[in-house]
């Protein structure tokens, strides 16, 4: 395997996670410096995360008909390209711009990093360190965002956190194109795409993308031998491939845009929220009615998967919601309420962000002992009493109550993570990639609404009121983690007959040909940012 395609695949993704944390320490100074109020700041967020989420999808059926190293390529190029625009904005309009740039060409990015990773490895061997890395860069991309940004930001000003990209990016960008790939294993990789893309039935995705899936949302547990060759053969073809269901993922970037919008304006213009509400609403029909429709989906469950998903779904999805709209609070109050500089904020929040990437193994040996909706609750209930210590302590800042309250609330956050994988990929073993597509998917929905709905009911950070709402929301953060932890541990003791009566030894990836569940969910750490992970 090359070093070189390792370290330059490696070092995009760690680029697509930073950006969805190391903005939120910039965001007063870009306020203050571009005259933006709380709509505007939670576009500079939005910007980014509702393209990332919308596109995902779409971009690994593209990776898959154009291959994934010209798609990645292309995605490096035009980040590069996006963070300059972010650096040199002259006001909001343009910053937004390249925020929504960046997202789009992150989501380029992010499935064919691991995709071009896994297809490289000369060996089963070789491909598990290669994932390990990839995960272990994307889980450091979590801390290193406010910190990182915090002594950008001090010893510049807030534009160094775009202009840092530049050289990372062209460096990657040098990397990967200079470095060889071998016919025989991008051969390799298409009979590989065709196996991870469904079942024999017919529940894959279609598009032939269920590699480019997986490698978006993590290494899941793809088992090649789950698919017929005919069936592969079939998934990989060409006219398979060229089957990119772009009408609903067109729809599912309108519905989700408009989401966004309606939540965001609804205090300064609410006849235009009202409008985007209108036109969520018929995009969330016409995706629905595209997807029944296509023959080749972005999303098909079977129908006694859907409920046992949708409970998945709905947790990742409510975990990044409070998550990253906290995140995006908690930034201002630090700077704006509290007056600690950048840097000190991004040091006061590391103990919240610092479990993330060090607990996930550890994280997913218990969600293979004990099952994921257990663990599930474990992680829920801890990150709901962070939570509350949070919310008590902003007002202060009381840094004895809130730095230890950060450290629960990021052990819950490290515990829940990859057991919400867990439960998603349990629902549809035979198409993992279309499991944890739909499970990030949640992910990133709820980071941009979080943001939105956070923003849109604080209001400015300068505003009258704006601790006490935003301790309220914290608080109301913490209440819902802890329904979610009990219908969580109904849903855990619905199905106590497919929970292991105690820790089974995780196989070798070399011996047994597919990744033990703390591999496969190595990425779980992470994921908030992308994943999140978280951002995340």
């Amino acid at each position: 395997m090359s070093l070189a395609l390792t370290l330059g695949l490696c070092g995009g993704y760690f680029l697509v996670l930073l950006d969805v944390t190391i903005v939120n320490t910039a965001l007063p100074q870009i306020g203050a410096g571009l005259h933006a109020g709380a709509s505007g700041l939670a576009w500079v967020v939005d910007a980014y995360t509702v393209p990332l989420a919308a596109l995902l999808l779409a971009c690994g059926a593209i990776g898959d008909l154009l291959g994934h190293r010209r798609v990645v390529v292309a995605g490096f190029a035009g980040f590069g390209a996006a963070s300059v625009v972010c650096a040199v904005a002259p006001g909001l309009g343009f910053l937004v711009a390249g925020r929504a740039a960046q997202g789009v060409c992150a989501a380029l990015m992010l499935p064919g990093t691991l995709a071009l990773l896994a297809d490289s490895a000369p060996s089963q061997t070789a491909r598990a360190r290669a994932v390990g890395l990839w995960a272990a860069v994307g889980g450091a991309a979590l801390p290193a965002g406010p910190l990182l940004g915090g002594l950008l930001v001090e010893t510049g000003q807030w534009r160094a956190v775009f202009w840092v990209n530049v050289p990372v990016i062209v460096a990657a960008l040098v990397l990967v194109v200079r470095a060889p790939v071998r016919a025989a294993r991008i051969a390799r990789a298409g009979a590989a795409t065709g196996s991870m893309a469904g079942s024999p039935s017919g529940s894959g995705s279609g598009s032939g993308s269920g590699s480019a899936r997986a490698a978006a949302f993590g290494p899941g547990p793809s088992a090649p031998s789950v698919t017929s060759p005919s069936a592969a053969r079939s998934a990989a073809s060409p006219s398979a491939a060229r089957e990119v269901p772009w009408f609903g993922a067109t729809a599912l970037v309108v519905m989700l845009a408009c989401a966004v919008t309606a939540v965001v304006q609804v205090r300064d213009e609410p006849a235009l929220s009202a409008i985007m509400l209108a036109v969520t609403i018929i995009a969330a029909v016409a995706f629905h009615s595209l997807e029944r429709r296509a023959a080749r989906p972005l999303l098909r469950v079977a129908a006694s998967a859907r409920r046992p998903l949708a409970a998945a779904c709905s947790v990742a999805g409510l975990m990044n919601f409070c998550v990253l709209g906290s995140l995006f609070l908690m930034t201002q109050v630090l700077q704006d309420i509290d007056h600690l500089s950048p840097l000190r904020a991004g040091v006061t929040l590391l103990p919240g962000m610092l479990p993330l990437p060090l607990l996930g193994t550890t994280a997913g040996r218990l969600t293979t002992g004990y099952g994921p909706w257990r663990v599930a609750t474990l992680g829920l209930f801890a990150a709901a009493l962070g939570f509350a210590g949070i919310a008590a302590a902003v007002n202060g800042p009381d840094l004895l109550l809130l730095l230890p309250s950060l450290a629960v609330w990021g052990t819950g956050l490290s515990i829940l993570t990859p057991a919400v994988v867990a439960a998603a990929l349990r629902t549809l073993p035979a198409a993992p990639g279309i499991a944890s597509g739909a499970s990030n998917t949640a992910r990133q929905t709820g980071a941009a609404l979080g943001v939105a709905v956070f923003s849109a009911l604080a209001g400015d950070a300068g505003g009258a009121g704006f601790l006490r709402r935003a301790a309220w929301l914290l608080a109301a953060s913490a209440i819902a983690f802890a329904v979610a932890g009990v219908l969580a541990h109904r849903g855990g003791c619905a199905h106590k007959s497919v929970v292991p009566a105690r820790p089974k030894p995780n196989r070798d990836l070399a011996s047994s040909g597919r990744p033990s569940l703390p591999e496969a969910l190595s990425q779980g750490a992470h994921s908030i940012g992308n994943d999140h992970d978280g951002s995340a």
